[in-house]
């Protein structure tokens, strides 16, 4: 995997963090300097923190698992979206619904309720209801697609969170944290780094800076993704080659004449019988 490279986040703009006043004080290893009383992150301990975060999500797309990216402030969300979308990651950029971790199976009944609904308007059902059912029906529908349409397909729950903006999600940290489920962030120098796994530090407000960040790791999910088709396509080949060598006979395909079974010899004629003579009445006594 390519190392994340440093001018692009400088030019991003990823190394401006919030105003003196405002900065937590556990933030002080990530901060290089302060500038007209502004915070300047240090790019070099970020380049390393990306690259740590990338290869885990990497190991995780590689391993078949789900990571849950988490932005609802109005710079990200959009940009969040799209990354997520162009690796197939479930996301959440509307609102966090409370609960959504720690309360999964309550979710999934939500999510259930859309595929009915959905099901309905299919089959013909909608059209038998009443015009007044049928308004309430599509606004219930439209209102779970918008708060939870981009997670429908997350049927347990994720490996991973990503996070933009800690404070913001904070509701979305602790759920992770009770579950003991890994949290990576893009934390600035106003937040505490502390419930965070995977800390990386960098600016959390600008629209370029979390896309360049989002670059790197959602290209390294790509490559982990690219990995798991490859062992599986190896994995199909490897076993064919098994079943020709052991001569093991392959299940004919639903469909599929059966194979005709090998004729029997010829059985050699046998000679007729002469129909035996009639036997003779025999003498009745008197």
């Amino acid at each position: 995997m390519p190392r994340t490279n440093f001018q692009d986040l400088l030019d991003a703009g990823v190394h401006f963090g919030h105003l003196k006043r405002k900065w937590n004080p556990k933030m002080a290893p990530y901060i290089f300097m302060e500038k007209n009383g502004i915070h300047i992150i240090d790019l070099h301990k970020t380049v390393v923190k990306i690259d740590e975060a990338a290869n885990v999500m990497k190991q995780l797309a590689r391993a078949g698992r789900r990571i849950l990216f988490v932005a609802t402030k109005k710079q990200a969300k959009d940009i969040v979206a799209e990354y997520a979308q162009s690796v197939n990651m479930p996301y959440v950029t509307e609102r966090w619904p409370g609960g959504m971790l720690t309360n999964f199976p309550t979710i999934r009944k939500a999510v259930k309720k859309m595929h009915t609904i959905d099901e309905m308007m299919t089959n013909g059902t909608f059209e038998t209801l009443a015009k007044r059912e049928r308004l309430q029906i599509t606004r219930q529908r439209a209102k779970l697609e918008k708060n939870l349409g981009s997670i429908a397909d997350l049927n347990r729950l994720p490996a991973a969170l990503f996070v933009v903006d800690v404070q913001k999600e904070m509701n979305a940290v602790k759920e992770a944290n009770r579950l003991n489920i890994p949290v990576i962030a893009v934390v600035d120098t106003c937040c505490d780094p502390t419930p965070i796994d995977y800390v990386i530090p960098g600016n959390d407000d600008a629209a370029k800076s979390v896309s360049v960040i989002l670059d790197a790791l959602c290209g390294a999910i790509k490559e982990g993704l690219e990995e798991r088709k490859l062992e599986k396509d190896k994995e199909d080949e490897a076993r064919e080659a098994d079943n020709a060598a052991s001569g093991k006979k392959m299940r004919p395909r639903k469909g599929a004449a059966p194979k005709a079974e090998a004729a029997a010899p010829a059985a050699e004629p046998v000679a007729e019988e002469a129909p035996a003579a009639p036997a003779e009445p025999a003498e009745v006594k008197e």
